[in-house]
């Protein structure tokens, strides 16, 4: 079976490009040559069949996942499940698994069946977990400990996986020789970083590529080229070793392009507003256009509590820059594990970024959304305004929360409502007349 990518480039219209092209009110012509230069992924694995396939790339509604996944302090999986659910009805485009405690393979399996969107996962944590549990240290992992998880998730239906493939001898050399103020805030990456300094070696991930390029292409899994050396502080945005693992992950895109895998790359982190347009931009020139998956970014360190808001921040002048798919941030960042108040509030944020970002990137196909909402609002058409609103429950909650003493108002303005002041005057000037009570 061809990869999407591959019946691309030999001029094949795919069922899934054919849903994708109807979703994003394209030519589905375009759509197939933007796949065929990899400026757009198609994000499904060919052994899940309950998945409603997305785009992401070039010209295409601006993504947003929601991550989830247990941890060695709360390992609940109907909890995750709960989260995966909330996650998807608000909106989410695909969900990660990030769990890292109890029985991974069952947890991302049951996981996997709980949704319809497209399923993320990042193996290496598996492997690291597993091989500590049964050898006593993450560093003793092996090339097959780490493949043979990547395949089992690959068999287990995972559409996506983040691989830290950029993760180099040299760019740790340089990190021990010149520390950063938060060193590697990836986990994945730090996993390969000390297996890198204890072995002395290059990781199997980056050593043997072409292998994972072979796996991935059985599967039609997206490989996403993971930010090991993401900056964690402002203070190390931009700085030797998040450029130079991108100039290797670029090397590693125009692989995976001549084998037919498609590729996204995954980018910062924490990062000035000033330093966004050009680490958006020299992802595209580096990459050769392929899709651009952030973290945010984050763009202040001084907001725990609220980090979806300061990722949100982020994420629209990233997507108005030209990036692709944003990763939600909720408002436990650097706290601690999400509830699923935490999930929905970080997926309907970084929805409010991805959608401004798009009423720039996309025009009247995206804000078209906003002039129906502008004319339910100058027709005080409540009903209207909660049903188009991102979030109609809150919405609604607001809006009733105090019964207006005036109909058709709310009790920000009352009867001084500027819209009911106008609409009267212009219908019935004469029941106009304001007085003060």
């Amino acid at each position: 079976m061809n990869t999407q990518i591959e019946s691309a480039k030999t001029g094949k219209i795919t069922e899934e490009m054919q849903t994708v092209a109807r979703d994003e009110g394209i030519p589905v012509s375009d759509l197939r040559q933007r796949l065929a230069r990899g400026t757009v992924i198609i994000t499904r694995n060919v052994l899940r069949g309950n998945v409603h396939p997305i785009g992401i790339g070039e010209g295409l509604r601006t993504k947003v996942n929601a991550n989830i996944g247990t941890s060695s302090d709360l390992s609940d999986v109907k909890l995750e499940i709960a989260k995966a659910k909330i996650a998807s009805k608000n909106g989410a485009d695909t969900v990660m698994d990030l769990s890292t405690s109890g029985n991974l393979n069952q947890i991302r399996r049951k996981l996997i069946k709980s949704v319809t969107i497209p399923f993320g996962s990042v193996p290496i944590y598996q492997s690291a977990i597993e091989t500590a549990v049964k050898k006593g240290s993450i560093v003793d992992m092996t090339e097959d400990d780490i493949f043979n998880t990547i395949e089992q998730q690959a068999k287990d239906g995972v559409d996506f996986i983040t691989v830290h493939c950029g993760v180099t001898k040299q760019i740790v050399k340089h990190i021990t020789e010149h520390p950063r103020l938060m060193g590697v805030v990836s986990r994945g990456g730090t996993f390969l970083v000390t297996w890198i300094l204890h072995n002395k070696k290059e990781t199997p991930l980056y050593e043997n590529f072409d292998y994972l390029l072979e796996l991935a292409k059985r599967y039609d899994i997206t490989l996403s080229l993971g930010d090991a050396f993401r900056p964690g502080s402002i203070f190390d945005s931009t700085d030797w070793p998040q450029m130079q693992e991108l100039l290797t992950i670029g090397k590693l895109v125009e692989r995976a392009y001549r084998a037919n895998v498609q590729t996204m790359v995954e980018g910062p982190g924490h990062i000035p507003l000033n330093h966004i347009d050009a680490n958006v931009h020299l992802e595209k020139s580096v990459c050769k256009g392929a899709p651009f998956y952030v973290l945010g970014p984050v763009v202040t360190d001084i907001a725990p509590g609220y980090d979806h808001i300061v990722a949100a921040i982020g994420g629209s002048l990233a997507a108005m820059a030209g990036a692709d798919f944003l990763c939600y941030v909720c408002p436990s960042e650097h706290l601690g594990i999400p509830t699923i108040e935490d999930v929905k509030a970080g997926v309907v944020t970084m929805r409010i970024a991805a959608h401004a970002a798009d009423i720039v990137k996309l025009g009247s196909k995206a804000s078209v959304w906003d002039l129906r909402m502008d004319q339910a609002r100058a027709k005080l058409d409540w009903s209207k305004q909660f049903k188009l609103a991102l979030d109609s429950d809150q919405a609604r909650k607001v809006h009733e929360r105090v019964k207006p003493k005036v109909a058709g108002t709310c009790t920000m303005c009352g009867k001084w409502c500027a819209l009911k002041l106008l609409a009267d005057q212009l219908n019935k000037p004469e029941l106009a007349r304001i007085t003060c009570l």
